[in-house]
């Protein structure tokens, strides 16, 4: 039998869609691309914010047209099952299987179960635990992987749902991460970036944060080359994590924290826990004692109330921090959370103006940045070849989320391969660079060929 699937949302959605693909290649069947040759079809929903979940339910009805043709079922797993299931029975009778969050690794009984005419809704508790040593059919390029180490969260942020669809935070066993993570690198996986809603508070739930230890272990594990973190809440950022990123050589410069807003009355009513100084200091503090590090954050343009004053301060803070990377979303009223109850909703065309205003900022710095790096070497990842160019990233860069380089090859390089670039131009996000140097076997000379 052959299965399509699409995965929506974000990269711990990810994870779980690789281990549902395992799952059932283990069970028989085929993975198709095309949606038009599946007997079954699965959609990995998101329900993050309202555009995911609009996403997730176009998706849906998309797939539901391949029910004209060979499908013969279609389910909905992740986010959105877990946390609207019945919605999704009452208002889509196309989807056949109803999957929550923490059942899928239920998902491949249950299409066999389907494919025979079963109509189901599996749900467990957001906080159920997940069966460890799952399949997984690796999804990402061959040479980079996620590693989820936690699920759930308990930061209990004000405009957040997450708590309610994951639930409270969970730490995976370091046993169970550091297998996972050797049988990823035995595979050629060279880039391993754990994930979690918050990677800093990892083991807390099981008696001490356990982050470092973590970092330092899977250091240890041969072929793997590079390690990066998502993401890291400002008030965790221990002085032993700084240290350990500053020393491992394994551990790629990159800092991904979300501070969410530049304003300190914002921040309490987003239910935050540093303040804008906080914030500041910890970005001074990691560039003095990381030299060349990279920072990234997210925030939010619009929140309820949110005044003139108090977004100009959202303002100041891309220029005052002047962030490497910056992501900046519209708030998103999330029925269930303490924030979507507050006065001073602002109507949606002034949240996507602010939103905007502030990526436009971001934009203004980021080519400043790209100019500053013209010039500057870098350890460059090459990820894929267009018979001109080659496309990689530094550490500086994070698949799907930041800018690329681009850069010429003086020798046959493979996917995965570290080569040393120099920037010779950029646009306003991405750099353009020629290699000058090679560090790896992979790495041959077309004499040699």
């Amino acid at each position: 039998m052959t299965i399509g699937f699409v995965s929506l949302g974000c990269d711990k959605n990810l994870c779980d869609s690789e281990n549902m693909l395992g799952l059932l290649a283990e069970h028989g069947f085929e993975l198709v691309n095309d949606p038009a040759l599946a007997d079954a079809i699965v959609v990995n929903t998101c329900a993050f914010i309202d555009s995911a979940k609009q996403e997730s339910i176009n998706t849906l009805l998309e797939m539901a047209e391949f029910k004209r043709g060979r499908c013969r079922l279609l389910a909905a797993a992740g986010c959105l099952a877990q946390r609207y299931a019945d919605d999704i029975r009452r208002d889509l009778p196309e989807v056949d299987l109803i999957i929550g969050s923490t059942a899928f690794d239920e998902i491949a009984a249950a299409v066999e179960r389907g494919l025979k005419g079963a109509r189901e809704t599996i749900l467990k508790p957001a906080d159920a635990s997940v069966p460890e040593g799952l399949p997984r059919l690796v999804t990402t390029r061959p040479h980079t992987a996620y590693l989820k180490i936690a699920e759930g969260c308990d930061n209990r942020c004000t405009y957040c749902a997450i708590p309610m669809i994951r639930g409270r935070y969970r730490s995976r066993a370091m046993d169970d991460i550091l297998a996972e993570a050797a049988a990823l690198a035995a595979d050629g996986v060279k880039e391993l970036i754990l994930v979690a809603q918050d990677v800093t508070r990892y083991g807390e739930d099981r008696g001490e944060r356990q982050l470092p230890e973590l970092l330092r272990r899977l250091c240890r594990i041969d072929g793997a080359e590079w390690i990066r973190l998502h993401y890291c809440y400002p008030e965790a950022v221990t002085d032993e994590l700084i240290e350990t990123v500053k020393s491992e050589e394994k551990i790629v410069k990159y800092f991904d924290i979300p501070i969410q807003h530049g304003d300190d009355n914002v921040l309490r009513r987003m239910g935050r826990h540093t303040t804008r100084a906080q914030s500041l200091a910890l970005v001074e503090r990691l560039r003095r004692e990381i030299p060349g590090v990279t920072v990234r954050t997210s925030l939010i343009a619009g929140f309820p109330g949110e005044t003139e004053e108090e977004f100009a301060n959202l303002l100041s803070l891309i220029k005052e921090a002047s962030f490497d990377r910056v992501g900046v979303f519209a708030y998103s009223q999330e029925e269930g959370t303490p924030a979507a109850r507050l006065g001073g909703q602002l109507p949606e065309e002034e949240k996507q103006r602010r939103r905007d205003e502030a990526m436009a900022l971001a934009r203004e710095l980021s080519i400043e940045r790209g100019r500053a790096m013209i010039g500057k070497r870098l350890l460059v990842m090459a990820e894929s070849f267009d018979g001109n160019l080659w496309q990689g990233r530094s550490g500086g860069e994070s698949p799907g989320v930041d800018p690329v380089i681009y850069f010429g090859a003086s020798r046959e390089l493979l996917p995965g391969s570290l080569a040393w670039v120099e920037i010779v131009d950029s646009d306003d996000y991405d750099l353009y660079g020629k290699q000058v140097e090679c560090i790896e076997v992979e790495c041959i000379e077309e004499e040699e060929k």
